[in-house]
């Protein structure tokens, strides 16, 4: 094996990525309670040809043998969700100890084969029961989940060193609620400002139970855009910028960082819906003290100011005033522009806006269509070996530019459930056959396993 001529800090995390829907499957086993994913997969045209994540990867039994597998890839953490219907089948009841029990035997195996678990808490699949009396739209969700949290912590605490509470909170705000391209399926720009709120404050809760509980390192994974201006000249398409940025990036990162609400979004949100679901207080919850910032980056987004401009469903008034310029250049099969350039800016602008807040790589992938077995049992993917590379040489120049980052996790460790994509884009570096659950590593994991065996490209 060649030196590496692009060599990563000493410690520096490498692992992959997963979420419990997207492969768990056994959907209605041990207790496990319906969640928004299972009611929106059930919902006609929801997702591509019906598909549900009732079975997806069958990880929820075959879980030793993928952990065995993300051994000897080399792997030295990788990054799970807890269900809370497993947990909680109501979302409020009482725990279900045979949920509990699946991921501690999970995080026992993970410990057993050298690789450090870092759990997130909620990655999209709120309890349907919770979503019956509101969801995210309202409070009291909020406080179950940090309720919630501090169960899964009861449990795994002892040997869990790394704990996120969220995962992208804006595509469950947004996508969810605003736009309803995902579960639960609403459209509401006021509702989808309602879930921004409690889904912060969600996170404050639970990060202020599990800090008094002795978790020892607190984070949130957000889905930063790298908003750029179709004219760098232009004034028209700096204030573009300027409002999706708001709506994407700074109504999370402020008050996430302990400076409140941005004025300037806080009246964007006002002229669609009143505030008052923000109490006194709430600010000071949100902003508990984070010990690691999660990062998912896979596409940087282009606006321009526009009258009349179409705006986009998932950035609430826009319409009329932005345009979102369509990818361009190379894409991945998600229609998605490949520009690693990217993640080194939003490094840099996040490390530059928030010293001192140390950042992972939380997500990190492409889809392409993989050509299939080769002569050697192996699945070809150059495509993905090529956005994995580049974007590692990015992650690198931001190193080598100060930023503090910590890790790299790359999505996903296996082809599962892509949410209203259905099981018709794969991200992972892990083949599935669907039908005989046989996994099969591709060229990119046999890649992706030599970069971490020489920490370097």
């Amino acid at each position: 094996m060649s030196e590496p001529t692009l060599r990563f800090p000493d410690g520096f995390v490498w692992g992959g990525a997963t979420a419990a829907y997207q492969i768990e499957g056994a959907a209605r086993e041990d207790g496990r309670g319906p969640s928004i994913w299972d009611t929106f997969s059930r919902t006609p045209g929801a997702v591509f040809q019906g598909h549900t994540g009732d079975v997806a990867c069958d990880h929820y039994h075959r879980y030793a043998g993928d952990v065995a597998l993300m051994a000897e890839l080399g792997l030295r953490a990788y990054r799970f969700s807890v269900s809370w219907p497993r947990v909680r089948p109501d979302g409020t009841g009482p725990v279900e100890p045979r949920g509990l029990d699946f991921y501690d035997r999970l995080t026992d195996a993970l410990l057993d084969a050298g690789l450090d678990p870092i759990v997130t808490l909620y990655h999209w699949d709120l309890p349907q029961a919770l979503e019956d009396r509101g969801g995210w739209t309202v409070r009291e969700t909020a406080e179950h989940f940090a309720e919630y949290a501090l169960a899964v912590h009861g449990r795994l605490g002892d040997r869990v060193r790394t704990w996120t509470t969220l995962n992208e909170p804006w595509c469950s705000a947004y996508l969810g609620y605003g736009s309803g391209v995902h579960a639960p399926g609403r459209r509401d720009a006021g509702d989808a400002f309602r879930a921004v709120h409690h889904l912060l404050l969600g996170h404050g809760l639970a990060a202020r139970a599990l800090r008094a509980a002795g978790a020892e390192t607190l984070g949130i994974t957000l889905n930063l855009a790298d908003v750029q201006p179709a004219d760098a000249g232009s004034a028209a398409d700096a204030e573009a910028v300027r409002l999706v940025d708001g709506l994407h990036n700074r109504i999370f990162l402020d008050p996430l960082t302990g400076g409140g609400y941005p004025a300037d979004v806080l009246a964007h949100v006002s002229r669609i819906v009143a505030p008052d679901f923000i109490r006194d207080g709430d600010e000071k919850l949100i902003a508990a003290p984070l010990d690691l910032l999660g990062l998912n980056y896979y596409a940087p987004t282009y606006v321009a100011g526009r009258p009349g401009g179409a705006g986009g469903d998932a950035y609430p008034g826009t319409a009329g005033a932005v345009e979102f310029l369509p990818p361009a250049g190379p894409l991945t099969e998600m229609g998605w522009s490949i520009e690693p350039a990217g993640l080194t800016r939003l490094l840099e602008r996040v490390a530059a806006d928030h010293p001192g807040l140390p950042l992972m790589i939380t997500e990190n992938g492409g889809a392409f269509p993989d050509t299939g077995l080769d002569e050697r049992g192996g699945v070809a993917d150059a495509d993905r070996v090529a956005y994995l590379d580049g974007h590692l040489r990015a992650a690198h120049e931001a190193i080598a530019r100060g930023v503090d980052l910590r890790g790299y996790l790359v999505w996903s460790v296996l082809d599962n459930f892509e949410w209203a994509e259905g099981y018709r884009k794969r991200f992972g570096i892990v083949h599935v056959d669907y039908l005989t659950q046989r996994r099969t590593p591709k060229h990119s994991a046999r890649w992706y396993q030599e970069v971490i065996a020489r920490n370097g490209l």
